[in-house]
């Protein structure tokens, strides 16, 4: 029995998601060039670009090869169009709050920041969002396609809300990113914990370049971790996975306390807050001492844990001290039963929000490429 031969609308479609796909990775293509790239014919790379052009999804830029005297016909450069779509991305941070506007290339059109005040209230953050989100500007024709948001927060995985914990250090009480956003993008909102979008920038750019299972170690002014098994992050059943600040560890004394109550016990955290005091520890913790040496203790018993239920290749240690006691780190866990390999991390500026363009422009990629399976609109009769 014969197999069933695809729909010429279909073969149509498919055609122009490989031709869309050309366009996303060369910002201009004469048809001879797309037959080249995708492997089609001339002809029918010249039909997908005809269909393409009527759907408003590639324009001629005007653009000619040369041509004549020999050198072959003139080829019309084509282009997707300015309007084809954009997308926000977004953080929500201790140091203010940044939105960014992203073209379909991962180019950033436009950018503006807020400072916070801290505490941080919600009604404060989100003041200062939507203040950066008007500072943003017309970078480019159309409402941005979608927004994704990182947050140093827990984040509730069905809502996209932040949710408050005890000894969370930076915002007090709950927000709502995906309220606040919504008005101004016309598709979905992401919202996600900033470890979890720093950890997929550096499966995607860094450290753990390819790795499919990983875990990132976030040691800033809050503690954090997030767990990557089979190429995902794990966020547990509420999407609060890997806040590691009341993990049981080992405290100055030796005795079994919190993680974040080390840092309070050794005098490291900033006056009337949670916040640890990154100066404050690197002065007291680079050098060899006591107070390194708890540090690092407190941090080998939370590895222990992420080794022994998340089962890890390596460890990557971010934040904004963890990387200058990484060698000690890495020391005291080759002592461990089941040592990991530890190393920094590679991302060091802006690594959450690195990871959410990331997932901002490839979520606009596969946004622009759907349409091509869409039915073309009607036409116009007069």
């Amino acid at each position: 029995m014969d197999a069933a031969k695809p729909s010429s609308e279909l073969v149509r479609s498919l055609t122009d998601e490989h031709v869309l796909r050309a366009f996303l990775r060369h910002r201009r293509l004469t048809r001879a060039e797309l037959a080249t790239l995708t492997g089609i014919s001339k002809p029918t790379a010249g039909e997908s670009v005809r269909r393409l052009t009527e759907r408003g999804l590639v324009v001629d830029t005007g653009e000619r090869t040369p041509g004549g005297r020999g050198r072959g016909r003139v080829g019309s450069y084509y282009a997707l169009t300015p309007d084809a779509g954009t997308a926000l991305a977004v953080s929500i941070a201790p140091e203010g709050v940044g939105a960014e506007r992203v073209d379909a290339y991962g180019q950033v059109l436009a950018r503006a920041e807020r400072t916070v005040s801290r505490p941080a209230r919600p009604t404060d953050v989100a003041t200062a969002l939507r203040a950066a989100l008007a500072d943003l500007g017309p970078a480019a024709p159309g409402t941005p396609r979608l927004a994704v948001v990182s947050a140093a927060d827990p984040v509730h995985r069905s809502t996209g809300r932040l949710i408050h914990l005890p000894d969370a250090p930076f915002l007090v009480g709950e927000l709502d990113p995906v309220g606040i956003l919504t008005p101004h993008v016309t598709g979905p909102v992401v919202v996600d914990n900033d470890v979890n979008w720093a950890a997929q920038a550096e499966r995607a750019h860094g450290a753990a370049e390819g790795l499919d299972h990983f875990a990132y170690l976030h040691l800033g002014e809050g503690l954090g971790c997030a767990i990557v098994t089979d190429g995902e992050v794990r966020r547990g059943h509420h999407g609060i996975a890997g806040e590691i600040a009341h993990l049981v560890t080992t405290g100055p004394a030796g005795e079994a306390i919190p993680f974040i109550e080390v840092f309070g016990r050794l005098g490291l955290r900033r006056d009337a807050s949670t916040a640890i005091d990154v100066a404050r520890l690197l002065a007291a913790a680079t050098p060899p001492g006591p107070v390194r040496d708890a540090v690092v203790a407190a941090v080998d018993g939370v590895l222990a844990a992420i080794v022994a239920l998340g089962d890890p290749e390596l460890v990557v240690v971010g934040g904004s001290w963890g990387p200058a006691l990484v060698e000690a780190i890495r020391t005291a866990s080759a002592r461990s039963r089941r040592p990991v390999p530890v190393r920094a991390a590679d991302l060091t500026d802006e690594p959450s929000l690195a990871g959410a363009r990331d997932h901002a422009l490839a979520s606009l990629r596969a946004a622009i490429v759907a349409t091509a399976h869409q039915p073309p609109p009607p036409t116009q009769t007069h």
